[in-house]
């Protein structure tokens, strides 16, 4: 047996290298294995570009417009035409006036007392001035009225009257209804184109019965009055 000892040598050399040989195989395969991608890792390839861009949809047409409708102009308030007044024939406007303003007056008829230049003249009350407001139908104030006879309105327009006619108040205690024709006019407004004025409607406003004598010679007297103007423009 001892002619195979050099045998067993050499073919247990051999097996070990053999051995370490398929280690090493082994060892490099799965080295490399590891480095290769798989077919499952891949990245998913791209969809492939359309060989045609898709066209470009149509505009939609435009929305009908919303027209809203117009509003209908409001109605224009109804504006009272003015009448002239029921008076006796003596007072009335000429019939080509035309009527343009209405005011109510209200305020004092102011009386002095003295005594006339005529021989043996006694002792009376005298018109020294009215003083009034002037105010429309709603209240509010047009004017003044006050010595001359004179009727100025707020907006400066200025007229003077001198009396063309008087007729008795239906009321015994009220003064006159008066007829006044314009002597003058001053500034621009609504009484610049004034021509004449009626006093009606009057209220109160007498001179006081007694009171006046040499006693109180030069003494006034405040007595409360109202009273309706119609102011006329000629054509």
């Amino acid at each position: 047996m001892d002619f195979l000892a050099p045998c067993a040598a050499a073919i247990g050399e051999e097996f070990i290298m053999n051995a370490r040989y398929a280690i090493g195989l082994i060892v490099v395969g799965c080295g490399c294995a590891g480095s290769t991608p798989s077919a499952s890792s891949a990245p998913p390839s791209e969809p492939l570009a359309s060989a045609e861009a898709p066209a470009p949809a149509a505009p939609a047409p435009p929305a009908p417009l919303q027209t809203t409708p117009a509003a209908e102009p409001a109605a224009t308030a109804s504006v009272p035409r003015l009448a002239p007044p029921e008076t006796p024939d003596a007072i009335k406007a000429p019939s080509t006036a035309n009527l343009v303003l209405k005011a109510n007056a209200k305020g004092a008829q102011i009386y002095v007392c003295g005594k006339k230049k005529e021989p043996k003249a006694k002792f009376e009350w005298t018109l020294k001035a009215p003083d009034a407001t002037l105010s429309d139908e709603a209240g509010k104030t047009l004017g003044k009225h006050y010595g001359g006879p004179t009727w100025e309105a707020a907006d400066g327009s200025k007229i003077v009257g001198a009396m063309k006619a008087k007729v008795d108040a239906p009321d015994a205690t009220a003064i006159p209804w008066l007829l006044l024709e314009i002597k003058s006019t001053e500034g621009q407004g609504v009484l610049s184109h004034v021509a004449w004025i009626q006093r009606v409607e009057t209220v109160g406003g007498k001179a006081p019965a007694d009171g006046c004598d040499k006693a109180h010679d030069g003494a006034e007297a405040r007595i409360d009055y109202s009273a309706t103007y119609y102011f006329y423009a000629n054509p």
